[in-house]
């Protein structure tokens, strides 16, 4: 890993977004498209607005997000609204985004048609961004989530449902083989409380108590870029 420690989200934000722009800007030089997966939540919200200012070729840019809860997009916790609403605006606003979430009633139900809605987004991905909870978990690997050890296998379907008691709504999810495969692989935080949670991470453990773990082991030829602030 490597990490990026910032006095301030302010600071922190233009940072990150310079980093996941050029790892888009490298994408499209090297096949002419590139693809993003961002995560939701009020923590990424300046990083968002900082990011739809940086100048690239975003019309063939493919955003879509690490999750989503299943809810409508008119829904105050739809985080689809909030990529829409503080992240393809300005200059990123010829993006194209490829949502998760459809009309069928449950994950379970619409998991066929969100998979087929992948059909043309550039895999690997040239940039993730994930989070963290305060539990541990990441994208919607939570603990206890009722599809967690097949969310976590490297032989995994790309999406698979998610339900969990640290999670009202039931979601949908990248699995390990598309996250953990991504080209460049950003774990975004903020806050002392937060820091004490990486730190518990960073520990001896087991993945499945906190899964954020296997985002900090995996394996890879380029290592995870830790943003994060107290």
């Amino acid at each position: 890993m490597s990490d990026h420690y910032f006095s301030s989200g302010a600071a922190l934000a233009p940072a990150l977004a310079e980093a996941v722009a050029e790892a888009l800007r490298l994408g499209l030089a090297q096949r002419g498209a590139a693809s993003l997966a961002v995560s939701g939540g009020k923590t990424p919200l300046a990083f968002f607005e900082a990011l739809s200012h940086q100048k690239l070729d975003w019309s063939k840019v493919s955003v879509t997000l690490a999750d989503e809860r299943w809810v409508p997009q008119i829904d105050a916790r739809s985080n689809t609204r909030l990529v829409y609403q503080h992240l393809l605006v300005n200059e990123a606003m010829s993006a194209r985004f490829v949502p998760l979430v459809n009309e069928a009633a449950t994950p379970e139900a619409g998991l066929a048609q969100s998979l087929a809605g992948l059909s043309d987004l550039p895999l690997p991905l040239d940039a993730v961004v994930l989070g963290m909870g305060d539990d541990g978990h990441t994208a919607s690997w939570f603990p206890g989530g009722d599809h967690l050890l097949p969310a976590l296998d490297m032989q995994a379907p790309p999406l698979l449902p998610m339900r969990a008691a640290g999670a009202p709504e039931p979601r949908i999810t990248f699995t390990a083989p598309v996250l953990l495969h991504a080209k460049h692989l950003f774990l975004h935080f903020e806050g002392a409380a937060k820091q004490a949670v990486y730190a518990q991470a960073r520990a001896q453990g087991a993945v499945a108590d906190m899964p954020i773990r296997a985002v900090l082991r995996a394996e890879r030829p380029v290592p995870v870029q830790v943003y994060c602030c107290g």
